[in-house]
């Protein structure tokens, strides 16, 4: 039995707490003292995962120190693992500066937005090189974990024993974890992969139907791989979970924030009301653009994230964006 410590009280972070939970000493932080009361009263996340119980030995605080103590003294084999937004990674990470933290984990998907860095590049950058460092990621829906359906992921990191470590400690029950040593392009597919269910989503709620669908998710997946191999990641890991998998997960999945984004769209609703509307975050927001900026600086071909962070950001038409993509001359693209 390992000691894990999970940063962020989310959807996904009370999740995979949950999930390792049965076989693991685990502590649930989150930084809202008087939401972690009422989950720890309940047994409950019921802000944002509702209906599903905590277990008996899942314990939860509020106390940052008290979580960081649980795993600093704990062994190689204790893992940190940071459950927040992408837009929240530095400033978590900034708190861990100068500690003698064994690893650290990281759940999030995307693109920092103002520096277009990935999650492990911020991590280097506020922690430094000294800190052993891993990108869990794949096709994974929080609600299904947490319920203890069947889940395959993916942990990326350029250190061994660290990727060793994770597969041991997590790998388990209905919860498989395969090892790799691509954390760009790992990233890279958790990332985009959001920004494409905001297309499909709107393309569904359009009426396009399941034709454009399938080619919008072929596409997507070819932006992916263009980006991730323009930044330095493997061909193959596009095809494998974290690319292709997770692709497919976000973009036809009902319980996927970032399509339900895209049916809103397509209904006319204003940004700010559908982000007030889902109550939770969807990754794909931001992302868009960020990616679009990041795409443009390296001349990297991705005409669908383009649309989707003109809809969101540009004023442009959903219906009319579509129509842009379509009257595009094949001949000027790559496969």
């Amino acid at each position: 039995m390992n000691k894990i410590t999970v940063l962020g009280a989310g959807a996904w972070g009370t999740a995979v707490a949950i999930a390792v939970a049965a076989r693991h000493d685990v502590l649930l932080w989150g930084r809202n003292a008087e939401q972690m009361a009422a989950t720890a009263a309940a047994r409950e996340n019921t802000t944002y995962l509702p209906g599903q119980p905590l277990p008996d030995s899942l314990r939860v605080t509020a106390d940052f120190e008290q979580a960081l103590s649980h795993v600093l003294d704990a062994g190689p084999d204790a893992l940190l693992i940071a459950a927040c937004p992408v837009a929240g990674l530095r400033p978590l990470l900034e708190q861990l500066k100068g500690r003698k933290i064994p690893n650290v984990v990281w759940l999030c998907k995307g693109f920092e937005y103002g520096t277009g860095l990935l999650p492990h590049q911020v991590v280097r950058e506020v922690l430094g090189e000294s800190v052993p460092g891993a990108a869990l990621s794949g096709p994974s829906f929080a609600q299904e974990v947490a319920r203890g359906l069947p889940c395959a992921l993916a942990v990326a990191s350029t250190s061994k024993q660290l990727r060793d470590s994770v597969v041991a400690t997590v790998h388990g029950g209905n919860l498989r974890v395969y090892a790799c040593d691509d954390v760009i392009g790992v990233e890279v597919g958790g990332a985009v992969k959001n920004v494409l269910a905001i297309a499909t989503g709107t393309a569904d709620g359009l009426g396009l139907g399941l034709n454009a669908r399938a080619a919008l998710i072929t596409r997507g997946l070819a932006e992916i791989t263009r980006l991730g191999m323009a930044l330095g990641g493997q061909p193959g890991t596009f095809m494998g979970l974290t690319g292709m998998g997770d692709l497919i997960l976000t973009c036809t999945g009902d319980l996927s924030r970032n399509r339900r984004v895209g049916l809103a769209l397509a209904q006319g609703k204003p940004l700010a009301t559908i982000v007030a509307e889902l109550g939770h975050v969807a990754e794909g927001v931001p992302c868009s653009k960020a990616v679009r900026d990041l795409a443009a600086k390296l001349g990297v071909d991705m005409p669908i994230t383009n649309a989707v962070a003109a809809v969101l950001f540009d004023g442009y038409d959903a219906a009319e964006m579509a129509k842009q993509l379509l009257a595009r001359d094949p001949r000027n693209e790559l496969i």
